[in-house]
């Protein structure tokens, strides 16, 4: 169990570790218990947080070429569908070098492109497979081992858990995603967490700051980080938009840059400002009713209106061509905002997505980058 805390809303709230830092823990402990012979009863790992995390093993077996273990997924006080759930993970000894990545029952498989996996993959996220691959290596140069290893990861309760979250409509088939971005589940209440974002922005304007920049979450964090903008007046906005807009309007700010990705502020162009995907939706209905509006062909409309995700209409909208498509719904994205707060604030625009970076920007973006950019 980690025993780290964070006070919200008055509350005190225990964060908990991911479904990545899971399969991460047993992975390494199969590894490590295949290599010495021994069975272990806890396993170190780092996490992208940098929080290290000690993690009870369970289920432990050691074969002639293969070892497995459990781990059961801790979400702290967050409420979370996997909470409780045990991860398996079983290593098998193979002569090539490298780490490969095997799904076992209850781990979905990517069928439709567009994620940020290929189609046929299992459903183990990025950083999940990097925190693998980096603690697999740490105990083979530990022992001197060569050659590599087969992590197949399995979830039994998996595939029934699945059929309540949005990997069906995702084409995520057969269960359970491995995700996780920073190893670290932080345990958030709707209420704690409108109450942690309004504090932020009350702490900047008793600073005296007028100007600031909005970000749905660590996507935007990142991309705000890559073109060096001043993140000391960033404030992460969730999934509560409309919130913090109008709590920015309240407090008298003056001026917003709003950074996100287009699978959020597609939704925002549309007027919803809660953008959670279980309140509502509507990203391609209104990326395609965009496409129309510019002169976009029947059948690229059709193309959005069948895709699972933002990337994918994304690369139909680029195959298209329409001239200045994403800067048009830069300025949608600006308008719905400004009207939202009764023009009081000046909010500029930039859209980007994890596939293709930069996609477009308001008119005014570019002045206010450079207001805002780190000198």
């Amino acid at each position: 169990m980690l025993e780290k805390y964070i006070e919200k809303g008055g509350k005190r709230l225990r964060y908990g570790y991911t479904t990545g830092s899971c399969a991460t823990a047993a992975a390494k402990g199969a590894v490590s218990m295949l290599l010495s012979g021994q069975k272990l009863e806890s396993i170190g790992i780092d996490t992208p947080k940098g929080w290290p995390l000690t993690i009870e093993l369970f289920d432990c077996e050691i074969g002639d070429q293969w070892s497995s273990c459990s781990v059961i997924k801790d979400g702290g006080d967050d409420p979370d569908i996997t909470n409780g759930v045990k991860i398996f993970v079983k290593v098998t000894k193979k002569a090539e070098p490298g780490i490969t990545f095997k799904g076992g029952r209850g781990v979905g498989k990517v069928t439709l492109k567009g994620l940020s996996l290929p189609v046929g993959e299992p459903a183990i996220n990025p950083v999940p497979r990097e925190m693998i691959t980096r603690e697999i290596m740490k105990v083979m140069k530990e022992y001197g081992a060569e050659g590599g290893y087969e992590v197949e990861v399995s979830i039994p309760d998996g595939e029934v858990l699945a059929e309540r979250t949005f990997n069906p409509k995702l084409g995520i088939v057969g269960g359970l995603s491995i995700v996780g971005t920073s190893g670290i589940v932080e345990p958030m209440s709707e209420d704690a967490l409108k109450e942690s974002m309004r504090l932020e922005l009350s702490m900047l304007k008793a600073k005296e700051v007028d100007a600031v920049i909005f970000v749905p979450g660590n996507y935007g964090k990142d991309f705000v980080e890559s073109i060096h903008l001043n993140t000391e007046v960033l404030v992460k906005t969730s999934n509560f938009i409309g919130f913090m807009l109008e709590e920015a309007e309240r407090m008298g700010f003056k001026k917003i840059l709003f950074v996100g990705h287009l699978g959020k502020l597609v939704k925002v162009a549309g007027g919803l400002f809660n953008t959670h995907s279980a309140v509502a939706d509507g990203r391609m209905e209104i990326l395609a009713a965009h496409c129309a509006l510019l002169g976009g062909s029947q059948a690229c409309v059709e193309k959005i209106m069948n895709s699972t995700t933002t990337d994918e209409a994304t690369d139909y909208l680029l195959e298209e061509k329409i001239p200045g498509y994403f800067d048009h719904l830069a300025e949608a994205v600006k308008r719905r905002c400004e009207a939202k707060v009764y023009d009081n604030i000046e909010i500029e625009t930039i859209i980007f997505s994890k596939a293709h970076g930069l996609l477009g920007k308001s008119a005014g973006a570019k002045d206010m980058v450079k207001a805002l950019c780190i000198n």
